[in-house]
């Protein structure tokens, strides 16, 4: 298929135009804007333009609201409580910055709750710029009921995922983002879209049979967790750190009814930043160098991230390849004529 290839910023102005045309504030809109850009720009395309027309039908439906002033608090002298009021949770925790840096400043550690809010992203947006200032970030976020627990048949979890980021002396932080499903939702989806099968293992139809079906996964069925037993248990941990320590609803809580075409899920999100040189004097940074190193020693071809990283300089060199087709959708919904 023949691509064009746009800049960051274009493609950021494009989509923060389509935003603004669909029931979002400015500062949403630029916010969402740049967050779908840079997915798009690293290649994690599950979560770049392809989400475009979940967030458009979520905001059109009501279900979210894109006008949502989020509230930031700190309770403690290292635990901030944010609000979303049912918004975007790159808002809210766009809102707590500040008060997550300044809890991390004095204490050497921020815990950052954010419920009612819906996220849709990817979540290495989140963590890496704590890294690139020095932090190590670790969040994790529930979603909507769509993973079976392990010998379960009936959708209980999100994909939950969970991320961390880190920052290494003299290299890019070393940042990790994974579902605890075998595979996230919107990889499922883009197998649908191609109508390529899943590999054996992904999940089960409505009925609780395993299936290589990704349009019978997608239909009432479920994806699986990974790492069997083990990788629901790290699903339930997140289950409860992000929708019971944050205050927001359990995964299987969302309810779309009256809500026609809402895609993105409402529940919450757990962040914590930690300053790892705090009251000490040895060099965090060198010691991750030294790790990283003997990764690759240890014979590890890449390290997490690495790819992503890639795909940034390239589309940084060379621009953001897009599908023809696909853009000039996008422009008529931005009000361009293409």
């Amino acid at each position: 298929m023949h691509a064009e290839r746009i800049s960051y910023q274009e493609l950021k102005a494009l989509l923060k135009a389509i935003f603004l045309n669909n029931r979002t504030a400015s500062e949403t809109a630029d916010i969402l804007a740049e967050n779908c850009s840079a997915c798009e720009r690293d290649g994690a395309l599950s979560h770049g333009i392809f989400r475009v027309a979940g967030y458009i039908a979520s905001l059109r439906s009501g279900w979210v609201d894109g006008h949502a002033v989020p509230e930031a608090t700190r309770v403690g002298p290292s635990f901030i409580r944010i609000e979303a009021r049912n918004g975007f949770a790159q808002r809210a925790l766009c809102a707590a910055d500040p008060l997550i840096r300044q809890a991390v400043g004095e204490t050497g550690i921020a815990v950052a709750a954010i419920r009612d809010s819906h996220h849709f992203s990817a979540l290495w947006p989140d963590v890496e710029p704590f890294a690139l200032s020095g932090y190590v970030a670790i969040t994790a976020v529930n979603g909507l009921a769509n993973v079976v627990p392990h010998g379960g048949r009936k959708a209980v979890y999100g994909t939950n995922p969970i991320a961390f980021a880190v920052p290494v002396q003299d290299a890019p932080p070393l940042v990790v983002d994974q579902a605890t499903s075998v595979m996230a939702n919107g990889e499922v989806r883009l197998h649908a879209l191609a109508d390529k099968h899943v590999p054996q293992g992904t999940g089960v139809d409505r009925d609780g049979n395993p299936t290589t079906d990704p349009h019978a996964i997608l239909a009432g069925g479920a994806l699986n967790t990974f790492g069997g037993y083990k990788g629901s248990s790290i699903a339930l941990f997140v289950e409860i750190l992000a929708g019971a320590v944050t205050g927001g609803q359990f995964s299987f809580e969302n309810d779309f009814t009256g809500f026609e075409g809402a895609q993105t899920p409402k529940a919450g999100q757990l962040m914590i930043v930690i300053d790892p040189n705090w009251g000490r004097s040895t060099n965090f940074e060198a010691r991750l160098a030294g790790l990283c190193a003997q990764l690759v020693d240890a014979g590890q071809n890449r390290l997490p991230g690495t790819r992503r990283l890639a795909n940034r300089e390239e589309a940084e060199r060379s621009g953001i390849p897009i599908n023809c087709n696909e853009l000039n959708r996008l422009r008529q919904l931005a009000g361009q004529r293409s």
